[in-house]
C-alpha cells in the first residue's frame, strides 16, 4: 500500500518513525507547500518522491491513500478533497475546527464509502487500551477522570519548539483527545458540561488556559485543565478514578495510583500508539471496513466542542 504522507512538520516525523515498523505499507511520497522542507524531510528517511502539490498527489493513480499532518484550519477541507479524489484519508486531531466543518468531513465519507480515519491517539495507547479492556471485562467502572493538558506555547512553535504558520488551539485541538477518550471509556450520554477560559494571548488571539467539566448520564465526572502557560512537564496525563482501583495514564505509560508500574508491554503488537493507530488505518483499508477513530464513531465529539465553544 502506497500512502502520501501530506506535511513536513513535527507531526510527520512521528509518523515516518512509526511506519518503520509496518511491512506492507510505505510513505511513498511527502508533500508540503514548501518543497524544501518535504525534500529534507526525505531525505533523512530515505524517500525519493516529494511534491508541493497537494491535487496533484491526489490525481496519482499509484497513491492508494494520504495521512494528514498539516495545519488544523486546512484538515476538513483536504479530508474532503481526498475523498472526492478516491482516496482513503487518515486526518491528524483535530478532524476540523468547527463543527460545521466536521459534520461536512462525515457527510462525504457517508457518500463515498471510503475510509476516513482521524488520529485519536489514546484509543490506541497500550496504557489506554489496558483500561478499556478492564471494562470490557467487567472489571473495572470509571467514576471521575482527571484530566491535565499542559504545554508552554506563548509563541507560534510546533512539538520540536520550531515556528509555524498556524494558532494551536486548546478547545478544537488538545481537549478533543479528552472528550472523545471520555466518550469512548464511559459509553455514556453527557447530561451536563460546562467550560471557562482565561484571558486571551494579546498577540495569538486565543484562550491560553481552559477549564472543562463533563457528567454523564451514570454520574461519571470529568475534570480537565489545559494550560499554555504552563512551565513544567509537558504533555497530557490522565487520571482515571474506578470503583476497583485507581490508574495513572502518560502516553504509553500506565501506573496505579501509589505510582506503581503496570505492564502493558503485551497489550498489542507495538508499544507506539501512532504505530497502532496507522496499522489500524491500513488494516480496515485492506479489509474494507470501519477503522476504531473512524470519522462517524468520533463526530460526536465534535458536536460537544461545538457546543462547548457556544457556552463561551
Amino acid at each position: 500500500m502506497r500512502i502520501a504522507l501530506i506535511g513536513a512538520g513535527a507531526f510527520a516525523e512521528k509518523h515516518l518513525d512509526a511506519f518503520k515498523a509496518i511491512d506492507g505499507a510505505e510513505i511513498a511520497s511527502i508533500v508540503s507547500v514548501s518543497k524544501a522542507e518535504a525534500d529534507a524531510l526525505a531525505v533523512k528517511y530515505g524517500i525519493t518522491d516529494t511534491s508541493d502539490s497537494y491535487d496533484a498527489t491526489l490525481g496519482r493513480a499509484d497513491i492508494d491513500a494520504v495521512i494528514l499532518a498539516t495545519p488544523t484550519p486546512l484538515h476538513a477541507a483536504q479530508a474532503i478533497r481526498a475523498m472526492d479524489a478516491g482516496k482513503h484519508v487518515e486526518v491528524e486531531i483535530p478532524l476540523a475546527d468547527s463543527w460545521a466543518a466536521a459534520q461536512a468531513v462525515a457527510r462525504k465519507q457517508k457518500e463515498t464509502g471510503l475510509v476516513c480515519m482521524v488520529g485519536h491517539t489514546r484509543r490506541f495507547n497500550p496504557s489506554h487500551q489496558w483500561i478499556r479492556k478492564r471494562i470490557d471485562a467487567g472489571e473495572f467502572t470509571i467514576q471521575a477522570m482527571d484530566v491535565q493538558t499542559f504545554f508552554f506555547r506563548r509563541k507560534n512553535i510546533n512539538a520540536k519548539g520550531e515556528p509555524r504558520s498556524w494558532t494551536d488551539h486548546l478547545l478544537w485541538h488538545h481537549a478533543a483527545h479528552t472528550v472523545d477518550i471520555f466518550q469512548y471509556m464511559t459509553g455514556e450520554p453527557l447530561v451536563a458540561m460546562n467550560i471557562l477560559e482565561g484571558p486571551h494571548h494579546p498577540d495569538l488571539d486565543i484562550a491560553m488556559d481552559m477549564s472543562i467539566q463533563m457528567k454523564t448520564a451514570r454520574g461519571q465526572i470529568l475534570t480537565l485543565a489545559l494550560s499554555f502557560n504552563n512551565d513544567g512537564p509537558l504533555g497530557t496525563f490522565f487520571r482515571y478514578i474506578g470503583d476497583t482501583g485507581t490508574y495513572l495514564a502518560r502516553y504509553d505509560d500506565l501506573v496505579t495510583g501509589k505510582e506503581e508500574p503496570i505492564d502493558v508491554s503485551q497489550i498489542d503488537v507495538s508499544m507506539n500508539g501512532i504505530e497502532l493507530q496507522n496499522r489500524e488505518f491500513i488494516a480496515a483499508i485492506r479489509e474494507g471496513r470501519e477503522p476504531n477513530a473512524s470519522v462517524s464513531q468520533v463526530i460526536d465529539c465534535y458536536r460537544i466542542l461545538g457546543e462547548l465553544e457556544c457556552l463561551l
